[in-house]
């Protein structure tokens, strides 16, 4: 496969062309990626409220009753639910391993198993999440047969 970058003039003429013969899972994966790119959330710190990119994310979390989303440089608190953020952004490689997380499969290093059929997901900032083991099996198929 050949890439080729174009530059422009104008931000608001920028645009991502996948030229291809068949729209394959790989060719999806690089859509649903550009698209995330451009994906902008708030969320607050304190009494502060920040702005930053969906890609950002390494993975959501819910502690009594608020919803966190963790970055590899800070923690925001956020208004949605998680099975929202869930909803929202499962076509952006969210997925739900927990009852209290959302991991972005994009910030996914590897999966090794843990105790009782649970399995551990070792993300690229080097945390670790369990994952229940009712989810394992939707998250094995979203890592190893394509999503």
């Amino acid at each position: 496969m050949r890439v080729q970058i174009k530059r422009i003039r104008e931000k608001a003429d920028e645009c991502t062309t996948i030229e291809c013969v068949e729209i394959t899972p790989d060719i999806e994966s690089i859509r649903t990626y550009a698209l995330s790119k451009g994906t902008v959330l708030a969320g607050m710190v304190g009494d502060r409220i920040y702005q930053f990119n969906l890609s950002e994310v390494i993975y959501f979390e819910a502690v009594d009753e608020k919803v966190f989303a963790n970055t590899h440089h800070m923690t925001y608190e956020l208004r949605s639910r998680l099975y929202e953020l869930e909803q929202a952004y499962e076509n952006n490689h969210f997925i739900r391993c927990a009852k209290a997380f959302v991991i972005n499969l994009m910030m996914l290093e590897s999966i090794s198993p843990a105790m009782n059929g649970r399995f551990t997901a070792h993300m690229k900032n080097k945390e670790k999440v369990i994952i229940s083991r009712q989810y394992v099996p939707a998250l094995k198929q979203a890592v190893m047969g394509g999503r």
